[in-house]
């Protein structure tokens, strides 16, 4: 197992680089002075362009220009803000909980949701709901995510009146921030608020995790249709029926465990197209995440913004995949033959 861990670790470091040799060249093709684009510093005095230059290695060739920017990238030096003249690492902090936030809030719904649904298409004996169930999965995943936003900030947002369109929290409420989770936080105070604030916070989260949730609730409900439809025909399945076992245990001890592994791996299929649906949510209800916080430095023509926010989300997901895969791999035997034959 220590050699397949190496492998992947091996995988993850070769990928960032790779990643950061694409940012590289990309902040070469900036309309902006490299020192700049680099620092954020638009006017440097001397001693700082001296810094530059020395720390980026800009009076050297190419290859060491990339280590240089790659070692200060990965060492946190991500430079100032263009507009708030801040370090780019110090507002990446902050908005990262927000985004971590809204992603486990989406997530659990869908997998909340999804899983049941799935076992209900997969066992269901009545085909007009396994054909209502299906319908609906491909009717979820074929809205464009911008649209549903719009619509349900509309609907129950604006004209309904129940929920809040916009931000994470009332500003009424001052949460001094401990985990930069919303929802852990205003529990965590001490405030005599603090239950006003948690039920405020959670209506704040509702819709943008609704929206967020609806492509990975598709795909859990598909694929967890597929995998135990798969796993009920199984033999060991067969042979549990015939020594009698309910029917609840054998579905829920023995087929569901199994067909949550094929869910697992398509999970970190998933990481990608959800990252850039959160972004999109994240803009349309004005969520203080990553996503809203890169689209506002593209806007602003913010080049270190940029290069972080493309950098971190790039390396979070390629962190998660490689994770799950992991995991995929200690939940199933059959995918280790790949290990055990390298032994």
């Amino acid at each position: 197992m220590a050699t397949y861990l190496i492998r992947r670790l091996n995988l993850f470091i070769a990928t960032s680089l790779l990643l950061i040799g694409i940012l590289f060249y990309a902040t070469r093709l900036f309309p902006v002075d490299l020192g700049y684009a680099l620092s954020g510093i638009q006017y440097p005095s001397e001693a700082q362009a001296a810094q530059i230059v020395d720390d980026y290695h800009l009076d050297k060739g190419d290859v060491s220009q990339y280590i240089a920017y790659a070692r200060e990238r990965l060492s946190g030096n991500l430079g100032l803000s263009v507009t708030s003249k801040r370090p780019v690492a110090e507002e990446l902090f902050m908005v990262l909980p927000a985004s971590f936030e809204l992603a486990l809030v989406a997530g659990c719904i869908a997998l909340a949701f999804g899983i049941p649904l799935g076992l209900v298409a997969a066992l269901s004996h009545h085909q007009a709901l396994k054909k209502f169930i299906m319908a609906g999965t491909l009717t979820g995943y074929s809205i464009p995510v911008f649209w549903l936003g719009l619509t349900l900030s509309l609907w129950f947002g604006v004209k309904l009146g129940w929920l809040p369109i916009s931000g994470q929290i009332n500003l009424l409420y001052d949460i001094r921030p401990v985990t930069g989770l919303m929802l852990l936080d205003t529990l965590l105070s001490d405030s005599p608020y603090r239950i006003a604030a948690f039920r405020d916070a959670l209506m704040h989260i509702i819709m943008p995790a609704i929206t967020l949730a609806v492509l990975p609730f598709t795909v859990v409900v598909r694929i967890t249709r597929a995998a135990m439809t798969n796993v009920m025909n199984q033999t060991y399945i067969r042979a549990a029926e015939a020594r009698g076992l309910p029917y609840s245990k054998i579905v829920l001890h023995h087929a569901l465990p199994n067909a949550l592994i094929p869910l697992l791996k398509h999970i970190g299929l998933m990481l990608g197209p959800f990252a850039s649906y959160a972004i999109m949510v994240e803009v349309i209800f004005s969520w203080p995440g990553i996503g809203a916080w890169l689209v506002s430095g593209i806007y602003q023509r913010d080049y270190t913004v940029i290069q972080s926010g493309i950098l971190t989300v790039a390396l979070i997901i390629i962190f998660l995949s490689i994770l799950i895969e992991v995991f995929y791999t200690l939940a199933n035997p059959f995918s280790r033959k790949e290990f055990y034959g390298s032994n």
